[in-house]
């Protein structure tokens, strides 16, 4: 039995189920590092000595010692929220439109499955990015914010307050930039991890999972692992500056909360944002935050598809 054959018999529940644990035991392990990003990512001022953040350890230094420890797992319930809605719809997203295009074609699927793997990641990615960006903008306030200075009380306050105060459209402020990275982000992710698990670490032995349901080669926990590192790096690198500025667009409006960090930036779209922080900060600001963001990419990524693979696999086990 080969081993697209053996995918095709998990079902789209199942896949929602593994996507959403997935995406909270990395939210979990992960959230540390995202308010470092994003921290990085809002700072006007050049990351360099002087400045409120000028480097990974001086951050967190920093953090614990203005807001406490807590504050590393700063908007984590909208956090949590964000990666179970996104994990959930994402990854069975994609192993239904991955079973239709097989079922539909099966030498074309083959033929083209590196192809097809970045254009289901891509679909799969803008649909779960929509329905899950509330949670994603209420999550950036709530790490924005100097907890000395708090402007909510937590996610349902932030939820209720946006709303009331700016209305629902800013519950989805930076759409737009996140539609644009994210659908080449999953894509690259999607299609670079399939092409190192499936097609080019299991013809190393070592990588090679014992015992497995049938003859057909299947990647191990160290494989997954490692594919999804190289995935997550390939992909947060091609896209990182459309998430610098969906940060800073998420924030407008929020500006007299953040006065203790520092300058602030007031800009009216995608555009005016990029103009913005290039003529002000300089090109290589398009990528301020990048260590601790791809240091968290490389983490979820491989966390995110080894424990979706390994409770997929699971699940395979139990049923046959």
């Amino acid at each position: 039995m080969r081993l697209e054959n053996i995918e095709s018999k998990v079902s789209v529940f199942e896949s929602a189920f593994a996507g959403g644990a997935a995406g909270a035991v990395t939210r979990a392990i992960a959230q540390p590092l995202d308010v470092l990003k994003i921290r990085f990512q809002l700072q006007i001022e050049p990351i360099r000595s002087g400045s409120k953040y000028s480097s990974i350890l001086q951050a967190i230094s920093s953090i614990v010692r203005e807001e406490g420890v807590n504050a590393l797992w700063s908007g984590h319930v909208p956090a949590q929220l964000l990666s179970i809605t996104y994990g959930l719809i994402q990854f069975s997203a994609f192993e239904k439109l991955s079973q239709v295009c097989q079922k539909s074609d099966p030498q074309f699927y083959l033929t083209h499955k590196h192809a097809l793997n970045f254009s289901n990641g891509a679909i799969a990615a803008t649909i779960a990015t929509v329905a899950s960006f509330p949670f994603d903008t209420v999550r950036t306030r709530l790490i924005a914010e100097q907890k000395t200075n708090k402007a909510y009380n937590g996610f349902t306050n932030a939820f209720k307050l946006m709303v009331r105060n700016e209305g629902t459209g800013s519950l989805f402020k930076g759409l737009m930039p996140t539609i644009a990275q994210i659908a080449p982000h999953a894509g690259i992710q999607f299609a670079v991890y399939k092409l190192f698990a499936e097609n080019i670490l299991t013809r190393i032995e070592f990588f090679q999972r014992a015992n497995t349901m049938s003859a057909a080669i299947e990647s191990s926990l160290t494989a997954n692992l490692l594919a999804g590192s190289i995935a997550g790096f390939v992909s947060k690198t091609a896209i990182y500056p459309f998430d610098v500025v969906k940060k800073r667009l998420q924030i407008q409006g929020f500006q007299q909360h953040r006065y203790s960090f520092g300058k602030q930036m007031y800009c009216k779209g995608a555009l005016h944002c990029i103009r913005l922080t290039i003529s002000e900060e300089g090109l290589l600001a398009l990528y301020k935050g990048y260590g601790p963001s791809m240091l968290k990419a490389v983490l979820v990524s491989a966390l995110h598809f080894t424990v979706y693979d390994e409770i997929k696999s699971f699940i395979l086990r139990i049923k046959y």
